[in-house]
């Protein structure tokens, strides 16, 4: 099982689950597609995208339950990342995590984010 990351306010989140589904953040549905991260890349993701943003949750989902609709596009550096096109179904999702901010500023990131995988400042 390959998992795949999305970064994402708890009160957006919180709409997602009212509705059922996932439609995305702003940026997702300005770009037509939802940007997930691998583990490599979730905490990289974090410090460009969320620096400093707090009430941030980390959604694991099943890559494989995705289907067709994920696909890994050139993207930071010309590093393939996830994009789903089409909603996320909450059915795919293995795991929802808080994503504090430590005392230095930055995310720390939950158990499932294996320490090596997380870029050192």
């Amino acid at each position: 099982m390959a998992l795949v990351y999305k970064i994402c306010p708890r009160g957006l989140w919180r709409e997602a689950e009212a509705l059922g589904r996932f439609t995305g953040a702003p940026v997702d549905r300005a770009d037509g597609f939802i940007h997930f991260s691998t583990a490599d890349q979730v905490a990289e993701t974090a410090a460009r995208h969320f620096s400093g943003q707090a009430d941030l949750l980390l959604v694991a989902v099943e890559a494989e339950d995705l289907g067709g609709a994920l696909r890994f596009e050139p993207s930071r550096g010309g590093a393939l990342f996830p994009h789903l096109y089409g909603d996320l179904s909450l059915s795919a999702v293995r795991s929802v995590a808080d994503l504090p901010l430590g005392a230095d500023g930055r995310h720390v990131f939950p158990a499932e984010i294996p320490p090596s995988e997380i870029p050192q400042a």
